[in-house]
């Protein structure tokens, strides 16, 4: 594919955009970019992929006997469960990388009222952690996703590495998004 030069404004044609998209499935032809066209198709995928978890996760919770939970309230349990030690609020968006504090408060509020998570507060601080009922719709869940998710992998060894990989670079591209978010938001001052 011959390369176009860029337009006077310095920013790549339609024809250039159009070249670059083709044969990908992205969902934003016009993001795709000349030093790295791959990721508009990477960035189509994470939308799906992340859709696709989180009506699993809705739904696996429901199976779990748990319904009218939210993505978030689900991850916000699981976290609360893991390790069965206490967990303060920062902790929490820490781990789960949510900025609003407010989307986590609200949903431990919820899991307090659903009797899956119990708070006490010591000074100024206030520690979560999770009832017996909230432990045992995990393992639930965990048993649903057993029966439901896991018939799909082989848990071949090459398998498992390939997933590990996949997590590690997740992981890498979650703190360039991050570093990308707070240099919009300098920008944007």
């Amino acid at each position: 594919m011959a390369k176009r030069a860029p337009t006077a404004s310095g920013k790549a044609s339609s024809a250039v955009v159009s070249d670059l998209a083709e044969g990908r499935i992205v969902s934003s032809a016009h993001l795709v970019s000349a030093k790295v066209p791959e990721l508009s198709e990477m960035e189509f995928g994470m939308i799906l992929a992340w859709h696709a978890f989180s009506r699993w996760m809705m739904r696996c919770m429901a199976a779990a006997g748990v319904s009218d939970m939210t993505p978030i309230d689900v991850l916000v349990l699981h976290h609360v469960v893991h390790r069965q030690s206490e967990k303060k609020l920062a902790d929490i968006c820490f781990v789960l990388n949510v900025e609003d504090t407010h989307v986590v408060s609200y949903s431990l509020k919820k899991l307090s009222a659903a009797a899956l998570v119990r708070s006490v507060k010591r000074g100024k601080e206030v520690f979560f952690s999770a009832t017996q009922a909230g432990f045992d719709a995990c393992l639930r869940y965990r048993d649903v996703r057993e029966a439901c998710l896991l018939p799909g992998f082989s848990g071949e060894a090459e398998e498992n590495v390939r997933l590990g990989d996949l997590a590690r670079m997740l992981r890498t591209l979650s703190g360039r998004y991050d570093q990308a978010a707070r240099a919009a938001s300098a920008a944007s001052l």
